[in-house]
Order: structure tokens, then sequence, then C-alpha cells
């Protein structure tokens, strides 16, 4: 099966590490964006965009860590649009339904706190054994 990790560069110690353990487990990262620089120019843009986007469509599941930017939350878009499951992990559980956003509590998404091995575990629980 294969993945991609939405997020802000904030994150990106968290994401390389949920990366590396998501491959452990055989899971296929379909775009590391933790690689890159920040864009520069929209030329850089487009190209980061593009392969993004294909990234997105090309995953069977999705796994937002927050906190994220606009980018995270499009790129949560592109895959609920596209009727791919989203993980939506934050260490803490949300608790206030006013600065919550309404597409956290749609069908089609799965929301996930405590460690990175809590989500690696849920994720390996359902993911491998809806395959078997």
């Amino acid at each position: 099966m294969k993945f991609y990790i939405a997020s802000s560069f904030q994150n990106k110690a968290q994401v390389q590490e949920l990366r590396d353990l998501l491959k452990g487990e055989g899971f296929v990262h379909t775009y590391d964006w933790t690689l890159n620089e920040r864009a520069a120019t929209f030329s850089d843009l487009e190209k980061i965009g593009s392969a993004e986007l294909d990234a997105v469509r090309d995953s069977d599941f999705l796994v937002v860590l927050l906190p994220g930017g606009k980018g995270t939350h499009i790129e949560m878009g592109i895959a609920l649009g596209l009727d791919i499951p989203v993980y939506l992990y934050t260490e803490e559980k949300i608790t206030d339904p006013v600065t919550s956003s309404s597409f956290y509590h749609t069908s089609g998404v799965t929301v996930c706190t405590g460690t990175l091995t809590d989500l690696l575990n849920t994720i390996v629980r359902e993911k491998k054994h809806a395959s078997i």
C-alpha cells in the first residue's frame, strides 16, 4: 500500500520519523517533500505542487500530521475528494469544535492521538488487515 504524509515544515522531523516507520512496515512512500527546500520562485512552487498532487492521487491513504498549513489542508481536501482514507494525527485530543475543521470529522477521516507509535499501530492494524 502507498502513502503520503501531509504536514508543515515545522513537523519535518516527525514526518521523516513516521515515513521511516511506515516504510519499515512495507508501505511505499509516494513523495518525500521533506527533501525540498522552501520554494523561492513560482516555478519551484509549480514543480513541488505538481509532485505533491500526483503523490496524493497515487496514495492508498494519506496521513496528516497537525499542525499543518494551507498546503496540508489542500492535500487533505484532495484526498477526501478522491475517497482516499485520511489519518489525522494530533498529539492531544481535539476538544474545541470552534477551532476544529468540519472536515476533520467527516467520513473517511480517522482521528488519531497519542504518540507516532500509536498512529503507526492504528495504520498497520487497519491497512494490513484490510489487504489480507
